[in-house]
């Protein structure tokens, strides 16, 4: 028991230490990973679409 508390009082001290984000850094954070997602979500739905075409085209033939 003697060291679960010592491991709380630790873990306490430390997050005493981290430098938290202010409310405008995590707003530019959430910005970028929004519009990273949705750059990468168009340019792999446009590859498959080209891809789906492109073998349908290929085995329509056939």
């Amino acid at each position: 028991m003697k060291k679960i508390k010592q491991f709380v009082m630790e873990s306490y001290g430390e997050l005493k230490k981290v430098v938290w984000p202010g409310r405008e850094s995590v707003k530019a954070s959430v910005k970028v990973v929004i519009i990273s997602t949705l750059m990468f979500a168009v340019f792999f739905g446009l590859v498959d679409f080209m891809l789906s075409q492109g073998l349908i085209g290929l085995f329509s033939t056939l």
